[in-house]
């Protein structure tokens, strides 16, 4: 079988589970849209009341909001009550994992009122923000300043907590590396409720460097210093189309952000973002986008393109277009830009509500798009969220830039989703290996888009129904999930924490490094407080009682394994 042939499957019966998630748009259009858009708009007005406030008053707040936290786990009883978790309801987190840890018992902390913006500081460059202001909110009060975070995820729920303790990426990482990598310190709660800041250069600089992909286990985020950078109005976007094997649409992504001359910081010949994809084995679109002043963008000839109106064409169909019609450029006003993928929720919304991209649609309820992802899985059952598990892929597969061409041959063998969307980031090398971290000598290597201080990744996104699922096939999840994470193992990749994992214990420390992470919890009163991150990530039910044992034989005998020479 050649690389990009893929295995015949038998035909699979249909159960009365298919016909509900086929007309499943009924009950979004009807309920989760008017709702979605209720709450959005509520959650607006209280942005704007925040922000009439003033910076002192807002920081006072907090202060008193971060004595309340204290308060309550000083009020815990380790021998009595179960590990602390937060209040949040598991339905409301965006990722697709289920959060069945809080099915077990546990010690609720209340942080939903960390959402607010506490300064922006335009002489050191830098944001102060609550764990829950969303990405939406922090571009909202930046870009009319034309500042910016370094960083900004592509969909407005996204969260600042949720992107420091999880997984963060953007079109501009491949020059500032992951969101939590934009980050200058963190305000953590410990367990003991001790309050600290921790930078990269302080007493506290191990627990600034163990936070990231910790999932919240070693201490509880409150605030963040954020790093601004200056931007201009308009993204100057080039749409290339390109038409060859996937190998080759490979090479094309990583010469459109790496100089193959190895110039990799030379501002000339790096645009400032970057995102490539692919609609099927052999169309893709190449897409870099630079910032451009609204004067640049409102010259005589120029094309500007407000995506962010409601009745617009999503953005992936839009840039579909250049397959038919070549190369283009187009000017994008910069926050439209930045949030080009909310609306549809990349192509999820095409699945979710097959008729939301036709025109009279768009034109008529597009401004209630999009649904919001947590009332989505609040209105599934558990045979709905067990069925998407089987039936559907939302996973990012972070590889080396290098292997991206290896990389799509496997997923299009394996799984057969398309649309990927390819989005690329420096891994930096650190003082300290952290969870994730570059491949060991890679600086020694020089690859393309690798420089002496950062190893380029790329993130492949794989988010829609597999092939085989489509064509009405048999197709096991579970097992083509297995067979992704143990790719990866192999080709020193990482999977994003919040999508479904099938990795075993022993399996997710070979893939994540956990030495720092196991010292900050011993350090900082974590261990018997916290679930370890395997535990909050590992998919199925689970209780105190084996969380907590499991807690103690992972300290006693995982690492001893993992030590032992091969």
């Amino acid at each position: 079988m050649s690389d990009l042939e893929v295995p015949l499957r038998p035909k699979r019966k249909k159960v009365w589970v298919d016909y509900f998630v086929q007309f499943r748009w009924i009950l979004v259009i009807f309920v989760v849209l008017p709702i979605s858009f209720s709450l959005y708009f509520f959650t607006y007005l209280g942005d704007v009341k925040s922000a009439w406030k003033s910076y002192e008053k807002r920081q006072k707040e907090h202060d008193e909001n971060v004595k309340k936290v204290v308060k309550r786990l000083k009020q815990r009883n380790p021998t009595k009550d179960g590990l602390v978790c937060t209040a949040r309801k598991p339905w409301i987190a965006v990722g697709m994992r289920n959060v069945d840890y809080k099915r077990a018992r546990h010690f609720e902390v209340d942080l939903s009122a960390f959402r607010n913006i506490l300064d922006i500081d335009k002489e050191r460059m830098i944001a102060k923000v609550e764990p829950l202001v969303n990405m939406g909110q922090i571009s909202r009060a930046t870009v009319p300043l034309n500042l910016s975070l370094a960083v900004v995820a592509e969909l407005d729920d996204l969260t600042v907590g949720g992107l420091i303790n999880g997984y963060g990426i953007e079109g501009s990482s491949h020059l500032y590396g992951l969101f939590s990598d934009t980050v200058v310190a963190y305000e953590i709660v410990l367990a003991d409720g001790q309050v600290v800041r921790a930078t990269k250069d302080n007493e506290y600089s191990d627990l600034f460097y163990a936070i990231p992909w910790s999932q919240g286990t070693i201490g509880l985020l409150v605030a963040a210093e954020i790093k601004l950078i200056p931007i201009k109005e308009y993204m100057k976007v080039t749409y290339k189309p390109f038409i060859g094997t996937l190998r080759e649409i490979g090479q094309a992504y990583m010469d459109s952000l790496a100089p193959r001359d190895g110039d990799q910081d030379n501002p000339e010949k790096v645009p400032d973002f970057v995102e490539t994809m692919i609609y099927t084995p052999s169309e893709a679109v190449v897409m870099t986008g630079r910032y451009a002043s609204k004067e640049e963008a409102k010259k005589k000839g120029n094309v500007i393109n407000q995506i962010g109106w409601w009745f617009k064409p999503w953005f992936y169909q839009h840039a579909a277009t250049a397959l038919k019609k070549g190369e283009f450029v187009e000017y994008i006003p910069t926050r439209d830009y930045y949030h080009r993928h909310t609306r549809s929720l990349y192509w999820e919304g095409k699945l979710i509500l097959p008729l939301a991209d036709q025109w009279w649609f768009r034109f008529l309820l597009g401004w209630m798009m999009p649904p919001k992802v947590s009332l989505l899985k609040a209105t599934q059952g558990e045979a709905i969220r067990n069925y998407y598990h089987e039936m559907h892929v939302i996973q990012d597969m972070l590889v080396p830039l290098y292997k991206v061409p290896d990389a799509l041959d496997w997923a299009h063998r394996e799984l057969e989703v398309y649309p990927i969307w390819l989005c690329p980031h420096r891994l930096f090398k650190l003082p300290v290996k952290t969870m994730i971290y570059p491949e060991p000598g890679f600086e020694l290597h020089r690859r393309q888009g690798d420089t002496h201080y950062a190893q380029m990744y790329t993130d492949v996104g794989l988010y829609y129904a597999p092939g085989p699922v489509l064509r009405g096939e048999v197709f096991d999840g579970a097992e083509a999930v297995r067979r992704m994470e143990k790719w990866l193992l192999e080709n020193h990749g990482f999977q994003a924490l919040y999508a479904v994992s099938e990795l075993n214990e022993k399996d997710f420390w070979r893939m994540f490094d956990a030495e720092l992470y196991e010292q900050c919890r011993k350090k900082y009163g974590a261990v018997g407080t916290f679930m370890t991150v395997y535990y909050k990530t590992k998919k199925g039910r689970k209780t105190e009682k084996e969380v907590k044992e499991a807690e103690q034989a992972h300290l006693e005998t995982t690492y001893a394994e993992l030590e032992q020479p091969n």
